[in-house]
């Protein structure tokens, strides 16, 4: 099923701005939220639905990509960038919105996702090189990645096998701790994250000594990526929790992967479109003849036709590559070219001052009056 666009999901413009954003957000939140709405599938899928619009128009780098891709440039788009949000990926991302120490929904059960602070994996970058083929037909790339993940002897909880955990006698299990100060406007309370257990909530008895406690070690890990057809250099995709693990167990971060073109050693492309210089003998471009040219698919023969000028511009219709948002495909622009030969033997030479006397090789009044920028022109304008 198409996704919905996701201005539309929060009911607001596209010039709307981040505040009435998060307004709109926190009363679809309100309205669909699992305590509000038990058992029922339609307001569960409603509520992930914000919460998924939310988290790409609320952040101004993806939002900037979706204004200018759509789904097909955002994590889980039709390109397969990703997967979607999950519960716990909501409530942990979302805290300021849905309760505990904020102020929060208040009586949804007591506050579903907790007010201990949830621990997130930091980002991670890469460039993954593609060429023209790759990025004709779309491809699925692996690559290593060096990164935290999961500490399998404790299994990304910091603590020794069997070791227990205690509820942080400073924050008693909130993983914050308020404090009031006196100003010259009166008394001012600031939360912050729990300096005893450092926002967790708890306190390892016996820390695990793979990991002195943190729950992440560094590792490697073999991504698959799907990278979707029509992609361009400066292209950014992300892949959701792929990136560094959280300590102690949390969100991990996301996989930020930047497109770059390798180039092709005869097709410059330029969009979607392709071009081609294409160098004839004198003899073929005279009486034309068949001539093989390079596509990102491999060879085609096209058929050059008696007489040609060179400046003059082929094109080969669905020759170029796709758009990254489906809506069609670029062409492949032939620029026509004739070579001509610097050194000649004295038997060529009487060749051709033999052909220069004839009235078929004199020039008509108009040639030359375009040359091939001008031509050109009008594919680039």
């Amino acid at each position: 099923m198409a996704k919905r666009d996701y201005y539309e999901v929060l009911g607001v413009s596209k010039n709307a701005g981040k505040d009435e954003i998060k307004k709109a957000y926190r009363q679809m939140a309100i309205k669909y939220h699992p305590d509000k709405n038990p058992g029922d599938h339609t307001a569960e899928d409603k509520f992930k639905e914000a919460a998924e619009a939310y988290e790409v128009i609320s952040d101004d780098n993806k939002r900037a990509r979706y204004d200018q891709f759509g789904h097909a440039g955002m994590n889980g788009g039709s390109g397969g960038f990703g997967g979607g949000m999950t519960m716990d990926d909501i409530f942990s991302q979302f805290g300021d919105i849905f309760g505990g120490h904020f102020g929060g929904f208040g009586g949804f059960g007591g506050g579903r996702g907790g007010s201990r602070r949830v621990n997130k994996g930091s980002d991670l970058r890469v460039k993954v090189k593609l060429t023209l083929k790759e990025i004709a037909n779309g491809v699925e790339k692996k690559i290593k990645v060096n990164k935290y993940v999961d500490c399998k002897v404790c299994s990304g909880t910091g603590a020794a096998n069997g070791s227990a955990h205690s509820t942080c006698s400073t924050c008693r299990g909130s993983g914050y701790v308020n404090r009031v100060t006196n100003t010259l406007l009166g008394q001012m309370q600031t939360t912050s994250p729990c300096p005893t257990c450092n926002g967790d909530g708890k306190m390892i008895t016996e820390k695990c000594t793979s990991c002195s406690g943190e729950g992440v070690v560094r590792d490697a890990e073999v991504i698959s990526l799907k990278i979707p057809a029509g992609v361009a250099e400066g292209m950014q995709m992300s892949v959701s929790g792929k990136g560094n693990a959280a300590r102690r167990g949390g969100i991990n971060g996301d996989l930020l992967v930047l497109i770059e073109e390798e180039k092709h050693p005869e097709l410059i492309r330029d969009g979607n479109d392709l071009i081609y210089s294409l160098y004839l003998s004198f003899p073929d471009a005279t009486i034309g003849a068949p001539i093989e040219i390079p596509t990102v698919d491999g060879k085609v023969k096209i058929k050059i036709e008696p007489g040609t000028q060179p400046g003059k511009v082929l094109r080969l219709r669905g020759k170029g590559l796709p758009d990254v948002n489906g809506y069609g495909r670029g062409d492949l622009l032939v620029s026509i070219n004739v070579w001509v030969p610097k050194k000649l033997s004295k038997e060529e030479k009487a060749i051709i001052e033999k052909l220069g006397k004839s009235n078929a090789f004199t020039p008509a009044p108009d040639a030359g009056d375009k040359n091939f920028f001008e031509r050109m022109r009008g594919f680039f304008d």
